[in-house]
């Protein structure tokens, strides 16, 4: 299963960088991404939820790829997400996006606002026609913002059916608990079982066979300590840094949001501007001191990123 995987480790979410009127920011942008290699991410994702896809035209998403993945220049792999409804502009999507160097595709199930889902032979069958159309790596991102169930049994076939259906990210309610079941009856068939929502369950995740994690980009250094730390059999140190990190990852969890890591890069002079694309509402300056003072506690990191 885990042993032949292609990719492993840390693979934080790229934030997207604007300036204070709203335009994409391309400096910051790369030095962002500097910044992400150079604290020891394995890999990047990038577009991604976290990335504030979702306030992204379809031509700044083609501005983006193209430019973090030739500024990366194989440093590191990247996954680019190409989630979309339509089947056929996913697969454009992807396309695109594995001509211009991604080394896997994420993808979260057909949804459209609260209510318009698909059955799961649908979702087998857009699986299935976007595999047909790459070479890359798929991963399902299972999370709750798609509002669409999928159950292990479910995840499990596609990646025993579907050839490049292999990683799954796995940031439900009970992750561990499905990790462990999509590993169960998968077996081989998953490659890649990773971790999600910023870590606040990676060690739980760990144990129940976790071998990836994507986290926000923050502080990917940090999350390294306890990943790496589990994978070379040292449990009680993993355990001791999750410790060590859990209150900064809690305040970006459940209190900063996607804003955390764009807030923690500015303050230590990564990025030029931190702001959200309106009307995504910046962080309350009450909840940005505190996620401040909780970095600055751990080691002071926030000093020593500054550039």
């Amino acid at each position: 299963m885990t042993s032949t995987a292609r990719y492993r480790g840390v693979f934080p979410v790229v934030p997207t960088t604007f300036t204070a009127s709203g335009e994409l920011d391309l400096p910051s942008q790369l030095r962002c991404v500097d910044f992400m290699i150079d604290a020891g991410s394995n890999g990047l994702c990038i577009l991604a939820n976290f990335s504030e896809q979702f306030v992204l035209a379809d031509d700044e998403r083609e501005v983006l790829t193209k430019a973090i993945l030739e500024h990366v220049a194989g440093r590191v792999p990247v996954i680019v997400t190409t989630t979309h409804f339509s089947t056929r502009v996913c697969i454009e999507r992807s396309r695109r996006a594995q001509a211009m160097g991604a080394a896997m595709v994420m993808v979260m199930p057909p949804y459209h606002g609260a209510t318009i889902r698909v059955p799961e032979a649908a979702i087998h069958a857009f699986y299935a026609a976007l595999s047909d159309a790459l070479a890359v790596p798929i991963m399902i991102q299972d999370a709750p913002v798609s509002g669409t169930v999928l159950s292990a049994p479910l995840l499990a076939r596609m990646a025993g059916e579907i050839e490049h259906v292999a990683y799954f990210k796995i940031e439900t309610a009970g992750a561990a608990s499905k990790l462990r079941e999509l590993i169960r009856i998968g077996g081989d068939a998953i490659e890649g079982p990773w971790d999600g929502e910023e870590a606040i369950t990676l060690l739980p995740d760990l144990d129940a066979g976790a071998t990836g994690s994507m986290t926000g980009g923050g502080y990917p250094d940090g999350i390294r300590r306890i990943i790496d730390a589990y994978a070379a059999g040292r449990r009680e140190d993993a355990i001791a840094e999750y410790a060590r990190w859990l209150p900064l990852i809690n305040v970006e969890n459940r209190q900063g949001g996607l804003l955390s890591a764009k807030a923690l890069m500015h303050e230590g002079g990564v990025i030029a501007c931190e702001a959200p694309r309106h009307p995504f509402p910046a962080l309350h300056p009450a909840t940005r001191a505190g996620l401040i003072e909780t970095a600055r506690r751990l080691d002071p990191l926030v000093l020593r990123w500054a550039r």
